[in-house]
């Protein structure tokens, strides 16, 4: 039997150990992972346009087209790949996830014209937080203090990736880098003469301190943090924006 004294000691070593481990994870960052984090991710680079059509049958409705490059940097378009199917005449399809509005949309295109690829990383931006959770593998690799939306503007909460990869120039605001995302935002049709498209950015030429929330809706983050995901992130990787 352990006296009394040895028990509150354990007890409390076992306490500073958890909290320990949640320090080092990153804390509720942990809790987000299953279900909602996969190791990889299967992506689909598109070697021309695709009409997205709403079932894996050519005669099903159109959702829309998809460009093979995108606007801004005219980049290969790159679309995270979230289910397959092999239809008529042994056609194959992809189901993937899809750019602009209404937040969400997804579609079904010809698997012809589009190279495999797959990545093994994963961005958690948890909005209640304030904070982007990075893992590689399905494990926590980074944690970055963000500033969200704010209440009249929020970041849009959803499942969505990673458009394309823009330098901006010193004077730009949210310089030196935008991750522009397939997110768009709740409130803004239209933003700085762009779609109200939501991004991960820099905090160069408009401020902001971290952990608050007071954006439009883009995700700001600090320059180095911006240096360090532009030197591993590219097109398609999954965006997940929680609560």
């Amino acid at each position: 039997m352990l006296n009394a004294q040895t028990r509150h000691f354990r007890l409390t070593l076992m306490v500073g150990l958890v909290l320990l481990a949640v320090t080092l994870t990153g804390g509720a960052a942990s809790a987000v992972a299953p279900g909602v984090v996969k190791p990889t991710q299967e992506l689909a680079g598109l070697l021309g346009s695709h009409e997205a059509l709403s079932a894996p049958d050519e005669h099903s409705p159109p959702v829309g087209l998809v460009r093979a490059r995108r606007p801004i940097t005219g980049e290969p378009t790159v679309l995270p790949v979230i289910g397959h199917k092999t239809g008529a005449e042994g056609l194959e399809w992809l189901r993937v996830r899809l750019p602009g509005r209404p937040n969400g949309l997804t579609g079904w295109i010809r698997q012809r014209a589009t190279v495999p690829a797959v990545t093994s990383w994963h961005i958690v931006v948890d909005t209640s937080a304030r904070r982007a959770i990075v893992y590689r593998d399905g494990r926590v690799g980074r944690v970055f203090g963000a500033i969200v939306g704010k209440p009249s503007t929020p970041t849009p909460r959803g499942e969505f990736f990673v458009e394309e990869v823009v330098r901006l120039p010193a004077g730009a605001v949210g310089a030196p880098f935008a991750l522009a995302l397939s997110a768009r935002s709740y409130v803004l049709q239209e933003f700085a003469g762009g779609p109200g498209q939501i991004a991960l950015h820099g905090v160069a030429n408009i401020g902001g301190v971290l952990g608050t929330a007071v954006s439009h809706g883009c995700v700001r983050l600090d320059n180095g943090a911006m240096r360090w995901l532009v030197a591993r992130i590219g097109p398609g990787v999954p965006v997940t924006v929680t609560r």
